[in-house]
């Protein structure tokens, strides 16, 4: 796993999800990231070179799979990440994928087709969030944008914040509700959250972890965390093991 250098969520709450399972270790390294905005200073945190040193170390470890742990995709576009993901496997010679690239996958496991957005980030970058999602056929229902473009404070992120936020967005009719950022710690209450509202919950760190593992040829189920990691989901062959890896 990359992780951003101010996450404080990931590499605790990944570790969590995974605490019954002797069989699978995660290994992460870090690149810097701060704040989250369209500005062009905090956009260039993205560039993928930073991404490609990162990954070949990761390879040194020999990791079965390495993973984008961040959502920038999701506001700069799936189709960047689609990219990075190439540039990642040619490095180290092993499937990628990003935490965009797996919620949307996720979404489309559950048959999703009008989602709610909960983030942490301003109203702006949800609007860039939104439409690439329409992109990719998902027609954003509604959305709640907690105001936020501190990396580090998205942590600081309460149980109480998040739950009202959910029940608002399962009140105006989404069909699955994706959690979009990797340090709002937001995991353990999904399984809550779908007992309550009925909603299925695509959170970004459980995702990623789910998509990593299926990657990986292990789709044991991880129960306590919601639907999504307790699976299974009839996901498309092409949808499971992604556009990039492996190549025919």
């Amino acid at each position: 796993m990359i992780a951003p250098s101010s996450n404080t969520v990931v590499e605790p709450v990944t570790n969590a999800l995974l605490t019954a399972r002797n069989d699978v270790s995660v290994h992460f390294t870090r690149i810097r990231v701060t704040s989250i905005s369209l500005d062009p200073a905090d956009t260039r945190q993205f560039d993928q070179d930073t991404f490609t040193d990162a990954a070949r170390l990761l390879g040194d470890a020999r990791v079965d799979v390495v993973a984008w742990n961040g959502t920038s995709g999701s506001w700069l576009g799936p189709g960047r990440d689609e990219r990075l993901c190439q540039a990642m496997e040619k490095v180290t010679g092993v499937p990628a994928t990003t935490s965009t690239l797996a919620m949307l996958t996720a979404l489309r496991a559950f048959g999703s087709r009008r989602p709610g957005l909960l983030t942490p980030y301003t109203p702006d970058v949800g609007a860039a969030i939104a439409a690439h999602y329409a992109e990719q056929g998902l027609a954003v229902r509604a959305a709640r944008h907690l105001g936020r473009t501190t990396n580090y404070d998205f942590a600081l992120i309460t149980d109480a914040e998040l739950d009202e936020a959910f029940a608002g967005l399962a009140a105006e009719g989404c069909d699955a509700v994706a959690v979009v950022c990797t340090n709002v710690r937001a995991a353990h209450l999904a399984a809550r959250w779908e007992a309550e509202h009925g909603v299925p919950v695509v959170d970004s760190v459980a995702a990623t972890l789910w998509r990593a593992l299926d990657l990986a040829g292990d789709t044991t189920p991880i129960t306590g965390y919601g639907a999504l990691l307790a699976g299974p989901h009839p996901v498309h062959p092409e949808q499971r093991r992604g556009t990039t890896w492996p190549r025919t």
